[in-house]
């Protein structure tokens, strides 16, 4: 696919994502000038359900590349969804050699790329623990980290559901409204000499600081369970 042609095609894959996550789950974002509007950046997220590289890319306003397993360019409808949305291949390791590499690879083309530290979908809706291995691409990255966090995905899709769940705009508030928030970016001096446990939780703080402004903002469920903050894993499984 061109470069012109693709682009066209991301364009259509988000206004229509748009306009079905803002009426069909009162989907809110704060923060989208924290986004910077061009050159490399990091940008990191809570995983919460299959939805997030979606909601994260709407909540950015501008292109976005993505991780994704190996294992979903193993079927060929999925991976031509994805390879259309300039998703990349890892294994299954996640931040493995090779996954720090591809990130690094697509920073250095000037663009910028979301990473999940938690590296899996929560099973509850909580922060789990950021993987060691993100440490490593932490450290080589000399561009803007931005800290974004995603409320309402996990009940709108989560990873043990079989069909999504809705919460209409201009209906009765469900469980499944989602919002996100996004933070001010992280540069990398701020992360200078400090020690990989150090560095994980500076990212894991931010992460959830962003996790509670989209709580904040969020279209309050009703009768449906959000997360709060005591809930939250600490930064590292230590």
């Amino acid at each position: 696919m061109s470069p012109w042609l693709g682009r066209r095609w991301y364009d259509t894959v988000f206004w229509s994502s748009f306009l079905g996550f803002t009426f069909g789950h009162s989907l809110r974002v704060i923060g989208r000038r924290n986004m910077p509007e061009s050159g490399p950046v990091l940008v990191v997220a809570n995983h919460q359900s299959m939805l997030d590289p979606v909601l994260v890319g709407l909540a950015s306003r501008r292109y976005l590349s993505y991780l994704a397993r190996v294992s979903l360019f193993h079927n060929r409808f999925a991976k031509a969804i994805i390879e259309s949305l300039d998703a990349i291949p890892i294994d299954n390791k996640g931040f493995s050699k090779d996954g720090v590499k591809a990130t690094l690879d697509v920073l250095h083309r000037g663009k910028a790329i979301l990473v999940f530290p938690e590296g899996e979908r929560t099973h509850d809706g909580s922060i789990i623990p950021f993987k060691p291995g993100v440490s490593l691409l932490v450290k080589k990255v000399e561009c803007p980290i931005v800290p974004v966090g995603i409320v309402g995905a996990f009940e709108a899709l989560s990873r043990s559901a079989r069909l999504p769940a809705f919460a209409p705009l201009f209906l009765r508030s469900g469980a499944a409204t989602i919002a996100l928030s996004i933070g001010k970016p992280i540069l990398p001096g701020e992360l200078k000499g400090m020690n990989r446990d150090e560095m994980m939780k500076h990212l894991h703080t931010a992460v959830v600081a962003e996790y509670q402004r989209a709580q904040r903002i969020r279209r309050q469920p009703r009768g449906g369970r959000s997360v709060p903050f005591r809930d939250m894993h600490p930064a590292t499984g230590a």
